[in-house]
């Protein structure tokens, strides 16, 4: 079906011109559109341009938001036949998104100008990436085991419109320092404290993933007044099993092909796990220390191969708004439990989408956060 689906681009205006920015939508998905039609204002560093329709079709998808910037080439939209699934579409923008950042790591692709930054606090050395400005409550992005910042590439930019959006490498990943103490949850979450100290945030919106998950849980039991609101993408510490499989082949993996292996764990799409995606984990993992982090944090998290923290009663006590979203096809994490969780929870069970919602689905993922963020939160 992606032959019946196309990509509508970031354009490039000129020899000198690496990226745009979204002034404003012409059109709305499901419009019908014709060859030469008006779709989007397009602002570069030197003028804003009207951006017009290559081909007719319907308008299905704007992917990139309003004052959202993005480096040439990048997706903006998507045209295609009313006929076409929105899963179909769905799949399409996932795929298209993983394989136009990994052209752009390979180093064919227009590079994003804003760039992590190396932070120190207290003893930590941590790798951070900041975007978005404005008034409202700031967003910090935590990654699961064995991720990193990267995790959050197709959400980062789309969920920094009117609020700073932080996204930073846990101790023992990526390009933070390599010591990560006892490596428990209460560990990272007080590291997580300190970054906030750190860039005067006093209080913020936390969005975790899957170990990042259960730091953010443990984040709110212990800095309550920290955290405005949690957004937890497949939680670690909601039920006892999980995947050692994964755990444990991460950890030991050292070659590509076995670390890309280990990898489709995460993906209900396992063509969405390129070379490119494993070589650059498997850089990271060759560090000084990283595998040692590893196995301290599995050790401490996952002893006797089960989940060792029951986050349970810290979600059941939360004092403030929360939302759960899983993948029902997840292999690390079983998507059961999210069962039994209270009502005010409310949960979103992504059909046919993994342990990685935020890549396999991130345009639906984006769209339940800022929702979530919009309604709920500025009406608790």
């Amino acid at each position: 079906m992606a032959q019946d689906i196309t990509p509508i681009t970031m354009p490039k205006f000129g020899l000198a011109m690496t990226e745009g920015k979204i002034a404003g939508w012409l059109v709305e998905p499901g419009a019908s559109i014709t060859a030469g039609e008006e779709l989007v204002d397009i602002e570069t560093s030197k003028i804003t341009n009207t951006f017009e329709s290559p081909l007719a079709g319907t308008f299905r998808r704007q992917v990139a938001a309003n004052g959202e910037m993005l480096p040439v080439g990048a997706l903006i939209g998507v045209v295609a036949d009313a006929a076409v699934p929105d899963a179909d579409i769905d799949a399409f923008i996932t795929r298209f998104q993983a394989e136009f950042a990994e052209s752009a790591g390979d180093g064919e692709g227009d590079a994003v100008a804003d760039e992590p930054v190396t932070v120190t606090v207290g003893e930590y050395t941590l790798r951070l990436h900041e975007r978005g400005e404005g008034d409202e409550i700031p967003l910090v992005l935590i990654h699961g085991f064995g991720g990193d910042l990267k995790n959050w590439m197709f959400n980062h930019a789309a969920l920094a419109q009117g609020r700073r959006v932080i996204a930073f490498d846990l101790p023992g990943h990526g390009g933070s320092s390599k010591d990560v103490g006892p490596g428990t949850l209460e560990f990272f979450a007080g590291v997580t404290i300190r970054l906030l100290d750190h860039l005067d945030l006093p209080r913020v919106h936390v969005m975790g993933h899957s170990l990042g998950g259960g730091i953010a849980l443990t984040l709110a039991r212990m800095a309550p007044q920290r955290v405005a609101s949690l957004v937890l993408v497949a939680p670690a510490g909601l039920g006892r099993q999980i995947n050692m499989d994964f755990i444990n082949g991460f950890i030991a993996a050292d070659r590509v092909r076995a670390l890309q292996d280990v990898l489709k764990y995460l993906v209900h799409d396992k063509s969405l796990i390129g070379r490119r995606m494993a070589d650059d984990v498997l850089r990271y993992k060759r560090l000084d220390g990283a595998e040692a982090a590893l196995r301290t944090i599995a050790a401490a998290c996952f002893p006797a191969g089960q989940q060792g923290d029951d986050l349970r009663p810290d979600i059941q006590a939360a004092d403030m708004p929360v939302t759960l979203i899983w993948g029902q096809a997840d292999e690390v994490l079983p998507a059961t439990q999210a069962e039994g969780l209270p009502a005010a929870i409310t949960r979103h069970m992504l059909a046919d989408i993994g342990h990685m919602p935020q890549l396999e689905s991130a345009t639906a993922v984006n769209t339940i956060v800022e929702e979530f963020i919009k309604t709920k939160v500025a009406t608790s």
